[in-house]
């Protein structure tokens, strides 16, 4: 399929990453609020229920639900197509399997806000997550299907930090004035991005191995078991404001994201900027 055809895949993707973004600052604003005045940090599920009623909530919801439909529908075609070149082996291939595991969690999250928007209540205070388990646990395989998607969001998790550490989402960035200067904050975002879905994908697992869909959590419950280790609330406010860096990181990946199999050879990205000039200081 030439670029031409797949073209219509880059406005969805811009969407996508910016409705993300969007669900990222609500979560990390209302907990970090909720934290300074003696609260406790609010999970996904949570931090959208408590915008019902008010003054801009219906447009928030309905922004979140079209973002992450959007996002969903990316990560697929992502995934189907390579997009991003990962290539057939067996690290692509683990890679675009946790693109429509990721797609698949933002698309029930965008349900979840419309859902919100047309009825008066969440339907309960339990984890929207240990929900779904719960009836993935009731099909055949059940089990075994959490924790191969627990192993997967942990190894999305690791990934998360050597992308990070090794700074490789450079590589998909427009080179500019903007992601020149803001790299430590993006890199902050991806960092504590990586410890939520980590955590994500462990309980994940331990759901499975007692099988009990109960264990399993969001990032509700990654904030909670943070909240529990020692100097808990300075690490759950530090992971708080890395959240808004990824949210940041969301709404760069909206305006700047170059998608391999997509853009033109000449576009030069964060990563060919610094190749270049590592040449030509050696030349």
């Amino acid at each position: 399929m030439s670029k031409q055809d797949l073209s219509w895949a880059i406005p969805v993707m811009r969407m996508g990453y910016a409705g993300r973004g969007i669900v990222y600052v609500v979560v990390a604003g209302i907990s970090l609020f909720a934290l300074t005045r003696g609260g406790e940090a609010e999970g996904t599920s949570s931090a959208l229920e408590q915008l019902e009623g008010s003054a801009w909530g219906s447009v928030v919801l309905l922004l979140i639900f079209l973002g992450m439909a959007a996002y969903a529908i990316w990560r697929w075609i992502d995934a189907a197509y390579d997009l991003e070149d990962y290539g057939g082996e067996v690290k692509g291939l683990i890679a675009r399997g946790g693109m429509i595991i990721t797609g698949a969690i933002h698309g029930a999250l965008g349900l979840f806000a419309l859902v919100l928007l047309f009825t008066s209540g969440g339907g309960g205070s339990g984890s929207t997550i240990a929900e779904v388990v719960r009836w993935v646990m009731g099909l055949p395989a059940g089990i075994w299907l959490v924790g191969l998607a627990g192993a997967i969001t942990i190894g999305a998790g690791i990934y998360y930090v050597v992308k990070a550490v090794k700074e490789k989402y450079r590589a998909h960035l427009r080179a500019n004035h903007f992601t020149r200067n803001w790299n430590p904050a993006l890199k902050a975002g991806v960092l504590a991005q990586a410890i939520i879905i980590t955590l994500i994908g462990f309980f994940l697992v331990f759901a499975a191995w007692q099988a009990d869909p109960s264990q399993a959590g969001g990032v509700g419950e990654a904030f909670s078991w943070l909240r529990d280790q020692a100097h808990g609330r300075i690490l759950v406010i530090a992971v708080c404001i890395g959240l808004l860096g990824f949210a940041l990181f969301c709404f760069v990946n909206a305006a700047y994201r170059v998608v391999p199999k997509v853009a033109g050879d000449d576009v030069e990205t964060l990563a060919r900027r610094a190749k270049g000039k590592a040449e030509a200081a050696m030349g």
